[in-house]
């Protein structure tokens, strides 16, 4: 241990206000008039114990009862109710002697309580003795017989599952999100930290506030303030002891060799966390440790650590894990290293054995290492990315030449970047590109570095690095160096800049390698098609697309059915490119290409938007954002939000075009992506137009039609205009409107969009003459024709409302109705809410009453609300909700006041008590 730094205690919690409102009002609503139960479960160190407490402090409604894990005379029996009977016994409520049956305990409850509001406070009852926690069990599921008592209980996270617990109400404790875990930091260390040394203690404490105590505890001020190296592992042995206990301590050697193996096996080749590690290959790897191990499920002290289920080893806490790892003695580990290879061996597991036998060791072998990385490389060889990662990488560390070194590192880092881990490919690549590195070892470096930008940094960065990739590539390794440039043309189409895309475009289709005669060449053809289009020579481009995109079809990997979707989006075929994009979504997930599933769902949800189905389009977008988040992505999760703010618009919800559209600002300001901009404002100008204000969606519109630098994108542009052209008209900006109008008829020529041609004739409709009634009438009726043509029911709808109010202006009432009856049945079955609103209005001002859209309380929700409501009662708390509709607690908690005020609800078990009812 270092020495140690001078540390503030923070003054108050941080992260966890959710779940004690979330705590405190079950509790206080329902001891008005019943009792209530409620678990707090968690792992060690995420605040168990101070929740409670906080909740036990804001209760003011009765006297408390706290009893401690300590209280409890845990090795005797009905140790834990003795406890609860001295703790009533200082409120002068207490029994003289401790009862020794389960209705002892509601006995004494009923009786502290004395007919008014009681809480007692339960912390650790996990560790309580039998007899004690099946006596709390019985009393919490028979508490309103004891009147008005709440009943408040911590247990360790897996122990909620435990048959004197099970069934009861459970409020779990997650990490900290990373906002309330930097607050955290922040209090810890009032005189601030060194940015870097701030962001390696947030990842080590991965949100257990108990861990980024004891971290900070650890370091001296030098170390903090990056003055001094960090101590490595920044989490040691003590450090994990100190959070997770007592509970390693004094094991028999058959379980510390249980749970040792187990680890090791978790550390080496990382599973999915909730499935753990296969049971069988742990039990005899461990048996070659020493004394054979029981099945956990056989003892109960290993029950508390290690869960068995379904032939897989589970740790009950991703802490329990590491300390159980961290803690244990070299030797031991590679002791464990070794028999688990010696098993792999025997089941012909070759990469794994190779893996862990590599563990093994501790001095440079250039000749495991090369076994190691050949098994890796090996397409046949069964292994996820993240295996091939792992396995690179420690081939990498023992390798004694650093060229070769440096090579192994960076296709650590690929395999790495493809598994969707970018902090580990880019802590990967902090040792692969030096100045003694091969060019093309440093050009693979910097071209992973690029990619890794484009998708979270400044895209001009992303830019620059793809193109220095690109020279240090050219020479030996031009496959490498077309995928760099292509790469660049993308981060030039983010930015917004024509000119660098078309020249990286230009350079990429002229180095392009030929492939032999009469075999496909899809990369030069969507390179050529990708040129014309942006030189607007349709015709030209039409050809090589076609190309791209009937090879595509015949494709399994997932980049090539990706090129389709786009060659077919940009053909103006939206069906296609919607059809090719849910293929190439499938196949990177079936090939574990977990970094192409949130860019791949990107380009889904903008094909679905295109196509006019929104509801689809969102769907997509809210996986795509949950994905992006995940594998920190933020440029492509703030292109997500800027779809979700596009499909808000339609709805009419406007608190979510708000949130989603200014989350989406943010980051696209910062990181130069004009496209998501460009989205993000659309998306804020329409939901205007659709709530009937004109000219602030002229307004917030008209920049983003303006051409050059200063306009919108050059790609979004023209979708933007017939918006704006509407808007304009209808605010008085004629004028303006006319030129925009002037501009999309070239759009609408051009061919590339099924849509446009219809949408011009709207926009000439809403521009013609007042004194010529036949021209507009006829205008109205070319876009209604050209709409049937192009599908699309969203614009035809709102093509049938504006001549609907036109004709109703003209004092046609009959026809009017028929238009303006047939755009609110398509609004409905779109949910496009606020558009529906003003057809209904239209309706009524025609004389006609149309029915309200839907019978029940939910309908006078916006549909985000809806979503929030249902969720909520399901059961989510507000933190649980946030997680699935990916967006911040902050708009749930705005969402959810706003629902108990529409629906007129004081709880959320009022809450859902309607919303089942509705169901």
């Amino acid at each position: 241990m270092t020495g140690q730094t001078t540390v503030i205690n923070p003054p108050r919690t941080h992260g966890r206000g959710e779940e004690l409102r979330a705590a405190a009002a079950t509790l206080t609503n329902r001891l008005e008039d019943d009792s209530a139960v409620l678990l707090l479960a968690g792992e060690p160190g995420l605040g168990r114990t101070t929740l409670l407490e906080d909740v036990a402090r804001s209760f003011d409604a009765g006297p408390v009862l706290r009893v401690g894990a300590a209280a409890a005379e845990s090795r005797l029996p009905y140790g834990g109710v003795h406890a609860v009977c001295c703790a009533a016994a200082r409120t002068g409520a207490g029994l003289r002697r401790t009862p020794r049956t389960p209705e002892g305990l509601l006995d004494l409850l009923r009786a502290a309580a004395a007919g008014g509001p009681l809480l007692l406070c339960v912390d650790d009852a996990h560790l309580w003795d039998a007899p004690s926690r099946a006596a709390l069990g019985f009393a919490a599921r028979r508490l309103h017989a004891a009147g008005r008592v709440g009943l408040l209980i911590s247990v360790a996270g897996h122990r909620a599952a435990d048959p004197d617990f099970a069934g009861l109400p459970v409020l779990r404790l997650g990490p900290l999100p990373r906002p309330a875990a930097q607050a955290l930091l922040a209090d810890l260390l009032p005189d601030g930290v060194d940015p870097g040394v701030r962001e390696e203690l947030l990842t080590e404490a991965d949100g257990n506030p108990a861990l980024l105590h004891a971290l900070v505890r650890r370091l001296t001020s030098e170390e903090l303030t990056g003055a001094a190296p960090l101590p490595r592992p920044l989490a040691d042995a003590g450090v994990l002891a100190s959070v997770v206990g007592e509970s390693l301590t004094g094991l028999p050697a058959g379980l510390d060799d249980l749970l040792l193996t187990a680890a090791v096996a978790h550390e080496t080749a990382p599973p999915d966390g909730r499935t753990g590690v296969d049971a069988d290959l742990v039990l005899r790897a461990a048996a070659r440790l020493g004394e054979a191990a029981a099945p956990p499920a056989c003892d109960r002290q290993a029950a508390d650590l290690i869960v068995l289920a379904d032939g897989r080893l589970r740790f009950t806490g991703t802490l329990v894990r590491r300390a159980v790892h961290t803690t244990a003695r070299p030797d031991r580990r590679r002791a464990a290293h070794r028999a688990l290879a010696a098993v792999l061996t025997a089941d012909g597991h070759r990469l794994p054995a190779l893996l862990h036998l590599a563990h093994s060791v501790t001095a440079p072998d250039p000749v495991l290492a090369e076994d190691l990385a050949r098994a890796a490389l090996d397409p046949a060889t069964d292994a996820s990315h993240l295996q091939r990662a792992a396995a690179l990488a420690r081939a990498a560390d023992l390798t004694p030449g650093p060229t070769l070194r440096a090579e192994r590192r960076t296709a650590a880092a690929e395999q790495a970047l493809i598994a969707g881990r970018p902090a580990q490919a880019r802590g990967l690549l902090a040792d692969a590109g030096g100045p003694d590195a091969r060019a093309t070892v440093r050009g693979r470096a910097e071209l992973l570095r690029g990619v890794m930008t484009l998708g979270d940094g400044p895209v001009a960065d992303a830019h620059a690095s793809l193109l220095f990739a690109r020279s240090l590539l050219a020479g030996e390794a031009p496959a490498l160096a077309l995928a760099a440039t292509v790469a660049a043309a993308d981060a030039a189409w983010a930015a917004g800049d024509l000119t660098g895309c078309l020249s990286a475009v230009a350079t990429a289709s002229a180095t392009a390698p030929t492939p032999g005669p009469g075999r496909p060449d899809p990369v030069r053809d969507y390179l050529t098609g990708m040129r014309a289009i942006l030189e607007a020579r349709l015709a030209d481009a039409a050809r090589p697309l076609r190309r791209v995109l009937d090879h595509g079809w015949t494709q399994e990997e997932p980049e090539a059915l990706r090129r389709a979707a786009t060659a077919a989006l940009l053909l103006g075929e939206v069906e296609t490119a919607c059809r090719a994009g849910a293929r190439a979504l499938a196949a990177a997930r079936a090939r574990g290409h977990e970094a192409f599933v949130p860019q791949t769902l990107e380009y889904l949800a903008y094909a679905e938007l295109r196509a006019g189905r929104h509801a689809r389009a969102r769907a997509h977008a809210e996986e795509g954002l949950r994905s992006a988040l995940h594998s920190r992505r933020r440029n492509t999760a703030a292109h997500h939000r800027a779809i979700l703010a596009l499909a808000a618009s339609i709805e009419g919800d406007v608190d979510e075009v708000t949130a989603q559209a200014s989350a989406a600002l943010a980051t696209a300001r910062s990181h130069g992506l004009a496209q998501t901009a460009t989205l993000a404002e659309w998306a804020a100008g329409r939901a205007e137009l659709g709530r009937g204000r004109p000219s602030e969606a002229a307004a917030r519109l008209g920049p983003l039609v303006r051409p050059g630098r200063t306009g919108g994108h050059f790609a979004v542009r023209a979708l933007v205009m017939p918006c704006f052209v509407e808007a304009a008209v209808l605010a008085g900006r004629v004028d303006e409107a006319r030129l925009v109008a002037d501009e999309f008829e070239l759009w609408a020529d051009f061919g590339a969009d099924r849509q446009a041609p219809a949408q011009l004739a709207r926009c000439r409709a809403l521009l013609a003459a007042p004194d010529d009634p036949d021209g507009t009438d006829t205008l109205y009726r070319q876009a209604l024709e050209l709409h049937e043509q192009a599908d699309g029911d969203f614009e035809q709808a709102r093509t049938q409302l504006l001549y609907g109010k036109w004709l109703r202006r003209r004092r046609r009432p009959r026809e009017a109705r028929g238009r303006l009856r047939e755009a609110l049945h398509v609004f409905e079955r779109c949910g496009a809410g606020a558009w529906a609103d003003q057809a209904r209005a239209e309706l009524r001002a025609n004389g006609e009453a149309p029915a309200a859209p839907q019978d029940g309380a939910l309908a006078r929700l916006t549909p985000q609300q809806q979503r929030i409501a249902r969720c909520v009662a399901s059961g989510d708390t507000n933190r649980e909700v946030a997680q699935r509709l990916s967006v911040s607690t902050r708009t749930v908690d705005h969402h959810l006041r706003n629902i108990f005020a529409a629906l007129g609800v004081r709880s959320r078990v009022e809450l859902t008590r309607l919303v089942g009812r509705e169901q």
